[in-house]
């Protein structure tokens, strides 16, 4: 069974409370998300695996320890999970880059997918697909599933705002996926947002709207 992360700690919620704000500007939010997903990206990394190593010191040879080797992935789900990975590459530098385009339609709010490109090697890496919001739970489910098509077998989904039901049907249809959340709001609406949210994530981003 996938581990469920809420996160607590003070300065995601700090940061949270920035961007939810209806005057809180393009910059300041894109920055922020930045900064919430490098915090969670610390948080979902916790069980990488490590390996001794020996180096000298200005004083003397010692073992420290490092990273065992094994191979990452980043894969926002376009276009607002973009926003999240400047702040995923702080943190994991040598990660390769994937993308999975989709789109909620307005009528059916069901995700259509219209771009996937991913690393050759994408089924011998351990996998975070990024979106800041867990609305439905359609794309990043779909999304997981393309990915477990091409042989991934260690994914992870980070996102920095979930709703009960989009949280519960990737619970569902992905028990094997660890999922990161910086917060769990109340519900979804009529027209698919979640409330009380912080709007269209990818229009913030991008100041499209």
């Amino acid at each position: 069974m996938g581990k469920l992360t809420i996160m607590d700690h003070p300065l995601i919620q700090h940061k949270i409370g920035i961007i939810r704000r209806s005057d809180t500007g393009t910059k300041e939010f894109r920055e922020i998300v930045e900064e919430i997903a490098m915090l969670e990206c610390y948080e979902s990394t916790r069980d990488l695996e490590l390996e001794d190593t020996e180096i000298e010191t200005p004083i003397a040879k010692t073992t420290v320890k490092k990273l065992a080797g094994k191979k990452l992935a980043i894969v926002p789900i376009l276009r607002a999970g973009l926003g999240m990975v400047p702040g995923m590459e702080e943190m994991i530098p040598n990660a390769k880059i994937g993308h999975i385009g989709m789109y909620r339609d307005p009528e059916t709010l069901k995700p259509v997918e219209y771009y996937c490109k991913l690393p050759a090697d994408i089924e011998e890496r351990d996998v975070f697909v990024v979106d800041p919001m867990l609305a439905t739970g359609g794309s990043a489910c779909d999304a997981i599933e393309r990915l477990k098509g091409h042989g991934c077998r260690n994914i992870r989904f980070l996102c920095i705002i979930a709703a009960p039901e989009g949280l519960a049907r990737l619970q569902k249809e992905h028990p094997d996926v660890d999922i990161v959340v910086g917060a769990l709001d109340d519900h979804l609406n009529e027209n698919g947002y979640i409330v009380p949210g912080l709007g269209d994530a990818g229009d913030r981003i991008f100041g499209t709207k």
